[in-house]
C-alpha cells in the first residue's frame, strides 16, 4: 500500500489519540502521539520544578528533553518514554492535564517538538493527532481530519478513561477542564487550534469508535488510490 501523511486535529476528549492509533494499526502506518509529547514535556517541567513562563527554565528544560515511543511487547501498545523512563501512565493524570495547555502555548517548546515530529514524519506512512498538525506540523499532509464532539460526550469519555486508570474525577471538574483547554487552545497566539479549509470534519458525538476509525481508514484508502492513479498517469 502507498504511504501518505494523515493529520488529525480537534478538541480535547474527541478520541483523537485512540482513533489515530487504530487508523495507523489498520493501515500499517506509524503513529506519532503529539499529545503524549506535550504531556511528557509538561511532566518534565513539573518534575524538575521548571516554569514554562521563565525563558531560562524553558531553555534548561529543552536541553534535557528526549521523548521516544516504544511498543510494549506484552500489550503490543505504544508507550511514551521521557529521558529513557516509561511515563505512559503518569502523563495521563489530571496533574498533567491541568498544566499541559499552559506548556503548549510556549513558542520555544512548540518549535522544538514540531521539529522532532517533522523528523518522524519524513518517511511518510504516518498518522498524527493534535491541535496544529494540519496547519503547522504537516501542512502538506495528503489527508487532514478535524474531529469534534459535544462537551458532554467528551467529558463522559474522559471520565471513563480516567476511571480505567483508577482515577475517579468529578464530571463537572472534567467539563471545566475541557472547556478551559478549548478556550486556551483556540485563542493562543502560537499555533492555535484551527480547522484548515482542506480538512474533513467528523463529529464523533454519536459515532461508535469502530465507525470513526472505519470512516478515516476509508478516506485514507481513497487518497492512496488517487495518488497511485495519478502517479500511474504521469
Amino acid at each position: 500500500m502507498g504511504k501518505i501523511v494523515i493529520a488529525i486535529d480537534g478538541y480535547s476528549g474527541c478520541g483523537k489519540s485512540s482513533t489515530a492509533k487504530a487508523v495507523a494499526k489498520d493501515l500499517g502506518f506509524t503513529y506519532i502521539d503529539s499529545g503524549a509529547m506535550y504531556r511528557a514535556t509538561t511532566l518534565h517541567f513539573l518534575t524538575n520544578y521548571l516554569s514554562p513562563s521563565n525563558p531560562h527554565d524553558v531553555e534548561k528544560g529543552l536541553k534535557s528533553l528526549e521523548i521516544t515511543f516504544q511498543i510494549n511487547p506484552d500489550t503490543r501498545k505504544q508507550e511514551t518514554y521521557l529521558n529513557g523512563l516509561n511515563v505512559e501512565d503518569e502523563i495521563r493524570t489530571m496533574r498533567v492535564s491541568e498544566r499541559v495547555s499552559e506548556v503548549a502555548t510556549i513558542k520555544e517548546i512548540r518549535k522544538e517538538l514540531v521539529a522532532q515530529q517533522q523528523r518522524l514524519g519524513r518517511k511518510k506512512g504516518v498518522v498524527m493527532d493534535g491541535r496544529d498538525i494540519g496547519s503547522v506540523v504537516f501542512p502538506d499532509a495528503e489527508l487532514k481530519i478535524f474531529m469534534t464532539a459535544d462537551l458532554e460526550t467528551r467529558a463522559a469519555r474522559r471520565q471513563q478513561e480516567l476511571l480505567e486508570k483508577g482515577e475517579l474525577v468529578d464530571l463537572e471538574e472534567i467539563k471545566k477542564n475541557l472547556a478551559e483547554r478549548d478556550r486556551v487552545d483556540s485563542s493562543r497566539a502560537e499555533s492555535p487550534l484551527t480547522k484548515m479549509p482542506d480538512a474533513i470534519e467528523i463529529d464523533t458525538s454519536k459515532l461508535a469508535f469502530a465507525e470513526q476509525v472505519a470512516q478515516i481508514v476509508g478516506l485514507a484508502k481513497e487518497v492512496i488510490k488517487k495518488e497511485k492513479d495519478y502517479a500511474g498517469n504521469h
